[in-house]
């Protein structure tokens, strides 16, 4: 008993059960927007599936939005692309992970919805625009990266281009209804290439 509570002192308190249900509350979004749609995602069906309180839910996502986001997150996160030495490669890194990921089932209504919570009055305007940020960093950071590398242009709007890189994608996805496939991938590649890329 008393190695117990030494162990549960060393983890520190509440820590499994607050990833236990966070991951419990995300999982069911997911799950849910997969099978039903954005209109069956409500605070009740998320509280019944993940099997947790609603004050539970609300503690930790104050509105609707901050959870289609937090699980959208869950799923298409910030990455992390080592130097490949050549800019092409990195973007071509960046953009196999986001179709790996969006061609999982149920992501194309989940991206939508996240699109939608956007759209709604509030704080959560704010708070997809951070959400966005981080989801677009590394391709700004691959670009600024070829900049100082000397492989982009050094005029490059660096905004712009990383927005070139990441809405065809959720297009063909969301809009288009059909899944990204390596051939998106290297024609999204290609078109960068040439419109901020130095030619040695």
């Amino acid at each position: 008993m008393v190695e117990k509570r030494t162990r549960d002192a060393a983890r520190g308190p509440g820590r499994p059960r607050e990833e236990r249900v966070t991951h419990a509350v995300l999982d069911a979004v997911v799950a849910l927007v997969a099978e039903q749609g954005m209109n069956a995602l409500t605070m009740d069906a998320v509280a019944v599936r993940a099997e947790v309180s609603k004050p539970a839910i609300y503690r930790r996502w104050p509105t609707k939005q901050d959870l289609i986001i937090a699980a959208t997150e869950s799923r298409v996160g910030p990455l992390s692309i080592p130097d490949l030495g050549d800019f092409r490669a990195e973007l071509r890194a960046v953009l196999n992970a986001r179709v790996e990921v969006y061609r999982t089932p149920g992501m194309d209504r989940l991206i939508a919805g996240v699109f939608g919570a956007a759209a709604d009055a509030g704080a959560g305007r704010s708070a997809y625009r951070a959400y966005i940020n981080r989801v677009m960093g590394e391709t700004g950071r691959i670009l600024e990266r070829g900049i100082a590398r000397g492989d982009v242009r050094p005029d490059t709007d660096v905004r712009a281009a990383a927005t070139m890189v990441a809405a065809p994608l959720v297009f063909r996805l969301v809009a288009e209804q059909e899944l990204p496939d390596s051939h998106l991938v290297e024609s999204v590649v290609e078109l960068v290439g040439r419109a901020v890329g130095v030619e040695h």
